[in-house]
């Protein structure tokens, strides 16, 4: 059994408005030095497999249905449980 991690955000060249708004908000705040910040999506799943069998079922699971492949990346951790 693994816990799986699944990170989502739009790639570099793809417009982000909403972390351009976190970013502003930011500055308004009074904080310095921040910059480029970027807003994603975070999925946390259990799956019972191998983590051959689970890397390939997390890779399209990400591709048909977290992530938009147009726009978007993805990358995923992979944290043991046991069994």
């Amino acid at each position: 059994m693994y816990n799986v991690n699944v990170y989502v955000t739009y790639k570099e060249s793809v417009l982000d408005p909403q972390g351009q708004a976190v970013n502003e908000a930011i500055s308004r705040l009074g904080f310095s030095g921040v910059s480029d910040v970027r807003v994603g999506k975070y999925f946390v799943m259990n799956i019972k497999a191998t983590e051959l069998e689970i890397n390939r079922k997390v890779d399209d699971i990400c591709d048909q249905l977290l992530a938009n492949p147009n726009m978007e990346h993805y990358r995923y951790e992979l944290e043991e449980l046991g069994e």
